[in-house]
Order: structure tokens, then sequence, then C-alpha cells
């Protein structure tokens, strides 16, 4: 079945396919309509699914519907009751056709309907249009005076069975055998005879219908091309994958441009070749970028299109060269005081402002990290100029080179390697699996930029809800996440998220006050670390175990994760889970934690008290020392006493004091467990 239709945007393809694939299974399996194999195939104007080894009829439909119990349905004489009568004619059946089955330890009849299956041609008539109707896209349109939506208008439908056409109509069209090929290169309509023709065909008709193939010519094009030019050009999955959904019979072309562009900085080139024209850069040996393009056309690769893509590359070109040369009249550091003019976020104040709680939080974090005196000097040089090129005109033109630019200016007004790093690191990571900062001080203002960020959208009420995130703060959170467990960073995520809070209190229109907001930040940050943990193969409930104690050490978290997995199988580790678990559920609902050693009534008290105390000192420094496996190590010990203490005497003593003396030292023992995590979470 194909869906002939106007170009589709290249981003909503792939998830098409897959769509396609998904509901056309479940289709034919609730239809009953066995196959071999689905596969899913399009270009920019069809979507196409082929069915392999599909069955030429419905498997039969069997029905065994419940009826009276046996003793209900037979006399004592095995004769057939009113009961079963009146079964058997509300389903149309005869009586003897009812059958006995047991159903637990109790006989039912049940009456069995056979219903034949149905061509498939005639099931199919049904279903592809279902399908078709079925497929959504984040953006649909209307078209002509019909209802139905769809990604763009549909043109032409082809669906055969073997050689039967599937006879159906929707939007107004009716399905028949008869397609189109290139929309410039040979369009004209293709009569199908069978879906094995149909490869054959659309071939001569300049059609590549498979992605892989077309992925894979358009590749390897490139390269020799590139490679004609004395050049290389690098893998670039994303732009490789939109290119693949823009053409249907690609074609590669070498372009080229002014070598005097070359002046300008290569990311800025990169940018308007990659993201406005959708062409690869050619790359010298040295990685410096070549005076050449290589395009891709959907539309043959003649000297005239040649020449079009080259007028096109030449105008952004030739605005970047007016932009940055305009730009670099102004120091970088003369456009700071221009953000206050720029708003960052209504109810949060401007740019300037932002700058402003940035450096604070930098410092902030500088102190808690010990940072040498040059590196704390240069990270706030950097925070001081990481927004100002938002006012840069390149920036203003090509807004994705945030941060690189500023990078750039930095660099040719005299700052420090460091400083500019910075300015360009902080941004990162941009999106999942981006790279990280590569420096201390990228990382320190990166932290502070998210940080900011988060604490000012939670505390005004801007929070992600479902698919809805404009401000990327699950990105951001992640982004904050794996930097400290990358780089082992230790600081208090509750203080810093606190100090940060502080920096809203003049300028800005907060909803929540601060422990409301920092507690579902804190909430925020447990379930970027639960997907992360998941990711790394962490079981479930030793996760659970950690984030339950709190989330303000982020890498001591990993840590105790980390340790409490290598443990889990030691038969220690399992002893000490059975003794947590009889103190943890009898001291449950106890609160007090002083233990009057003068109550003790038998010596197991005594002896459980004395390896509490004696254990509790080098627990304690074992977590101060970040030596989380050798704390839950040195717990393991308590397994002994906690039994015999359960053995020899009654905890929920008559005496009021005595229980609660009692209740009071296993409490002890449980809130020592809990510097690590709450073992109650693991089974």
């Amino acid at each position: 079945m194909e869906i002939g239709m106007e170009e589709m945007p290249a981003r909503f393809i792939n998830p098409a396919m897959e769509q396609l694939k998904d509901l056309a299974e479940e289709k034919f399996i609730i239809h009953r309509l066995p196959f071999s194999s689905i596969r899913t195939l399009s270009t920019p104007r069809r979507l196409l699914l082929h069915v392999i080894g599909l069955e030429p009829v419905q498997e039969p439909l069997v029905q065994e519907i419940k009826g009276p119990a046996a003793k209900v349905a037979f006399d004592e004489n095995w004769k057939y009751t009113r009961a079963a009568q009146g079964f058997a004619k509300s389903q149309h059946v005869e009586l003897q056709d009812l059958i006995i089955k047991p159903v637990g330890m109790v006989d039912y009849v049940f009456a069995v309907n056979r219903q034949a299956g149905r061509p498939a041609a005639e099931v199919l008539m049904e279903i592809c249009p279902a399908i078709i109707s079925s497929l959504h896209f984040p953006k649909s349109m209307r078209w002509g005076k019909g209802e139905m939506r769809f990604i763009r208008p549909i043109r032409w439908l082809l669906a055969l069975y073997g050689e039967q056409v599937i006879s159906f109509t929707t939007a107004g069209l009716a399905a028949g055998n008869t397609t189109y090929g290139h929309r410039f290169l040979s369009n004209y309509p293709i009569t199908v005879q069978h879906p094995d023709d149909y490869f054959e065909k659309i071939g001569r008709a300049k059609i590549i219908i498979d992605q892989a193939q077309r992925r894979n010519v358009i590749w390897e094009s490139i390269r020799e091309l590139a490679a004609r030019e004395g050049g290389e050009a690098k893998p670039d999955p994303e732009l490789l994958e939109q290119v693949v959904n823009l053409a249907e019979y690609p074609t590669a072309i070498v372009g080229s441009f002014n070598k005097e562009y070359l002046q300008i900085p290569q990311e800025v080139l990169i940018t308007s070749m990659r993201d406005h024209l959708r062409c690869f850069p050619v790359f010298g040996p040295d990685s410096s970028l070549l005076a050449r393009f290589i395009a891709v056309s959907n539309n043959g690769g003649n000297d005239l299109i040649r020449s079009g893509f080259e007028r096109v590359l030449r105008a952004r070109l030739a605005d970047a060269a007016f932009f940055w040369n305009e730009d670099l009249k102004t120091p970088l550091v003369s456009r700071v005081e221009s953000l206050k003019r720029i708003v960052w976020q209504e109810n949060l104040g401007t740019l300037y402002q932002k700058k402003e709680r940035v450096t604070s939080i930098c410092f902030f974090l500088c102190m808690t990290f010990g940072a040498e005196q040059e590196v704390t000097a240069d990270t706030l040089r950097a925070s001081h100029l990481a927004k100002a090129d938002l006012s840069s005109n390149v920036v203003y033109e090509f807004p994705e080179l945030q941060g690189i630019m500023g990078c750039e200016y930095a660099k040719l007004q005299g700052e420090k390697e460091a400083v500019s790093q910075a300015i360009a690191d902080h941004y990162l990571p941009r999106f999942s699996g981006d790279k990280l900062p590569s420096g201390m001080h990228g990382i320190i203002l990166s932290l502070a930029d998210k940080l900011d960020t988060l604490v000012g959208c939670f505390a005004s009420g801007i929070q992600p809800t479902g698919s809805q995130d404009p401000y990327a703060l699950r990105r951001q959170a992640l982004g904050v996440c794996h930097m400290v467990l990358e780089n082992a960073l230790v600081f208090c995520l509750h203080d810093i998220l606190a100090a940060a809070y502080q920096g809203f209190l003049l300028n800005s229109k907060l909803e929540l006050g601060q422990d409301e907001a920092l507690k579902e930040l804190e909430t925020f940050f447990a379930q970027r670390l639960r997907n992360i943990f998941s990711e790394r193969g962490i079981p479930y409930d030793i996760c659970e175990a950690v984030l339950s104690v709190g989330v303000d050490d982020l890498y001591g978290a990993w840590q105790k994760v980390s340790a409490l997995k290598d443990l889990s199988s030691e038969p220690d580790f399992r002893d000490l889970l059975v003794a947590f678990h009889r103190a943890y559920n009898i001291s449950l609902k106890h609160n007090l934690t002083e233990v009057n050693e003068t109550l003790f009534q038998h010596s197991v008290e005594t002896d459980l008290n004395n390896v509490f105390m004696n254990i509790k000192e080098r627990v304690e420094q074992s977590v101060k020392d970040r030596d989380f496996h050798n704390a839950i190590m040195i717990m393991t010990q308590l397994k002994q006493p906690v039994d015999n203490f359960f053995e020899g005497v009654m905890v929920m003593a008559e005496d009021d004091k005595i229980r609660k003396n009692r209740l009071s030292l296993l409490k002890n023992i449980v809130n020592l467990v809990f510097s690590i995590a709450d073992l109650s979470k693991i089974s």
C-alpha cells in the first residue's frame, strides 16, 4: 500500500514509518491475518507499506461462551434442563454441540461458536483506510473541501494484494494500482500489476524507495567528491538523515565559494552550509575548512542547480561576513551593558540580572570546590562575558552559535584561553549525548547557569508538564547531573539551590517560597538521577533505597548505588538486610533515639548497644571519607547482635520505659543505616 502526497517535512518521515509499521502489525493481528514480515519504506512524497507472506484467508474465529454449571444444565438423568436449552438457543447452537469444561473445581457447559475466516482482500478493504486515518503527526492539515487531516495533501493511493486491487476510498481518493515517478525527472503515471513489479518500475522512474539505499548512495557520493577536491567530509549522521528524507533520487554536487570568507570563524561557515542549505562542508588534511561544499539535489546535478546553491550560500556568507566585521567594532565587554535591555523571562528579569546571579553562583561554587584564586578570577570573568554575544549581529542571525561566537570574540580581544573556552562551554551539554565542558572554568559556569535557570523557572511556576518543557529544564538538570558524575564533583545541592534562590528575591515575581521550590527541585533531580542510574544498569530497588534518603550529594548518590550493587550478592550484605528489616519494621513508628543503659535488663541489650557504639564512629568516618563500601561492610557486624537481641528479649515489653528504650536502640541502628540508604526499599 502506497500513500502518495505532497512533499513531507524530513523530520516527520522516520516517525511516520515506525507508526505505519506498528499500526499495520496491530491491525493484522486483530483481524487474524497471519503474515511473514512487514517493512515500511519512504521518500518525501510517499509512504509504503510492504507486507510479505500475507495469508489469503483470515484464521477462523473460535469462541467458547461460558454457560450455566453442569449440575444446573443437566438433571439427575443427564437430560438437558431448561437452563441448558435456553443457553443453547441464545447462542444459536444445537444442544448436542454444548461441551463441558472444568473451571476451577466446578464443571460448566460452553457453547462453541466457529466463524470461518473471510478472504484477505475483503478484510484489507477495512484495514487499509483504518491504518491511514490512524496515522498522527505533530502538525497536520486539511485541504480542499474534505475534513481529513494529514501531514500533507494525499494525491494518490495504491493498494495491491497480489494482482488484486484493494478498493477503498480515503480523503476523497479511490485506491488503485497507479503510482507516479519522480516529480521532475519522471513525472508520469505508472500502472503496477503486482507488488513484485512495483520496485522495478518505480526504480526506472527515478525513485530510490529504500532509505538505506539512498543513504549509502548519498554518503558514498559525498566521500568520493570530497576526496576529488583534496579533502574529506566528516560524518554527520543527523544532517545525512535529513538529506536522505529530502530526496527521492539524490545527486551529490560540489559547489565553491570565495576563499575570502574563510577569514570568518569556521563555525559560522559550517552553520551557513549545514543548517541553512543542508550542505556538507569539505575539510582539508589539517581539518581546516576548504572553500568547497557538497550539496545533495533532488533534481539532477547540472550547472544551473550548482550555481543556485552557490548563489544562496554566497548571500548567506556575505551577510555573515558583514555581521562579523560589524561585531568586531564593539568589544565584547562593552556589550555586557546592552544585556540590561534584553528580557530573559518576563517574571525573572533581564539577561543582565541573570548574568549577575550566575556570577554570584560561580563564586559560591568556586569556594565550595576550593578553587585556586586564579581559577576563581578567570571563572568570574567568563561569567561576566558569557551572555554578551547575545547582543551581537552574528548570534542574532545564527542563534545556534551563542557561546561559540562569544568565545571567538573573546579570543580576538585578548581574553585568556580559559575564559574564552568557558564562554563556549557553558552552554554544554546542548542535547542528550553531547560533550561536556572541557575545563573546570566551563564546568563551574555551566553549572551556575543551569542551576540559575532551574531555580528561577521552578520558583516562578514554570515547570515541565508531560511533553511540554519550553525551557528544556529536564535537559538542563540532566546536564548538571552528568557534569557532577563525570567529574566527581562534591557539593550540597540544597545549599547551592538555596543560594541561587536568594538571587531572585529582589527583581523577580515568584510563585513558590524557597522551601517549596527547593523541595520540588530536589524531587526533579532525583528523577533525573533515577533515569541515569537505570541507564547505567543499577537495579530499581537499589536506586530507590539511595534516592529515598535524599539527593543533596549527587555524586555521593552514585557512589552509594555503585557500592550497593557491588555488595548486593554478598552473603554478609544479605544478612545485614535481614537484620535491618527486623529493626526497621518494629521501630517504624518510634521517633526517639535516646538510650538509657540503666534500663537494660538483659545482656543481649548491652551487647547490641556496645557493638552499635563500636561501629558507629567507624561507619561515620567511612561515610565522611566517602568509602561507602567499607561503611556497609562494617554495618554487617550488626547481624548477629540484632538476632540475639530479638531472641533474648521481648521488644514490646509491658513497661513503657523499657519498651521505648529498646525501640530507641533499634531506631539508632536504622538511622545509622540511613546514612547510606533506606534498605527497606531492597527486597
